[in-house]
């Protein structure tokens, strides 16, 4: 990485939390981040419940004198608040700090270092692939169908990488089934036994949920993945392809 863009700030927005162990969780994940890159400005902010808050945060980085910032997603799904809601707050941020180009990095998944980061959180667990043991592959959920479908990806991908007996995506809101649903078919299926990994950020609300439904099925459960180095090295390797895209904003008329 050059040393120019070195210069070019991260600002990394979670969706934040009631649960205070949510935010120390997020920023575990960014101080491992600064580990990895001890040239790179890296801030965190939050969409909702902990400060600083995302337009809070942009205009810190203006009053300072930003010319640019690669913002990015701490979101495993793009859903809604990688849609809508974050790009709101950069089109106002926009507005109101027209020098500052905001390049809009992807979320973190679908990607497959997050699944590796799954693995690692299972055998952290003492949860190994094995084919009398099936798997639930626990998510939040999402209104959009399409951050669904990339966790039913991601459970067809941990099956082909097994060898679990079988791999299920569950969904702690909005969506079925939920994890207690999927490790109960999975028991009535015949699976001697079953594990379910947090397909989650940080603990809090959701992931809480997921372990008191599985649990209450008798599935083992992984933590969610936290600062696992995978989640790190991924944050990275966004962040660089960020940098080679144009910027998103201010966004620049056709024609």
């Amino acid at each position: 990485m050059s040393g120019g863009s070195a210069r070019v700030p991260l600002l990394a927005v979670a969706h934040g939390s009631q649960d205070a162990r949510s935010s120390a969780t997020v920023e575990r994940v960014f101080g491992r981040v600064r580990e990895l890159r001890p040239d790179l400005d890296v801030r965190v902010a939050y969409l909702d419940h902990v400060e600083p808050g995302a337009e809070e945060a942009l205009a810190g980085l203006a009053a300072e004198g930003a010319g640019e910032a690669v913002v990015l997603p701490a979101l495993l799904t793009a859903a809604y608040h990688s849609k809508v809601d974050l790009p709101g707050v950069l089109e106002r941020a926009a507005a109101a700090f027209p020098w500052l180009r905001l390049r809009y990095a992807r979320t973190l998944g679908p990607h497959p270092l997050l699944l590796e980061a799954v693995e690692r959180r299972l055998r952290e667990a003492g949860l190994e692939a094995s084919p009398d043991t099936a798997l639930v592959l626990a998510s939040a959920g999402s209104s959009d169908p399409e951050a669904n479908a990339v966790i039913e990806a991601a459970a067809a991908e941990l099956a082909r990488r097994g060898p679990w007996r079988e791999v299920v995506a569950a969904h702690a809101s909005m969506a079925s089934p939920t994890p207690g649903e999927a490790a109960a078919r999975l028991r009535d299926a015949g699976a001697p036994h079953v594990a379910a990994a947090t397909y989650l950020l940080a603990p809090g609300f959701f992931a809480d949920r997921v372990a008191d439904q599985a649990a209450a099925e008798g599935a083992a459960v992984s933590a969610a993945l936290g600062d696992a180095p995978e989640v790190a090295e991924l944050v990275v390797r966004r962040y660089e392809e960020a940098l080679l895209e144009a910027p998103a904003f201010p966004r620049v008329a056709a024609g």
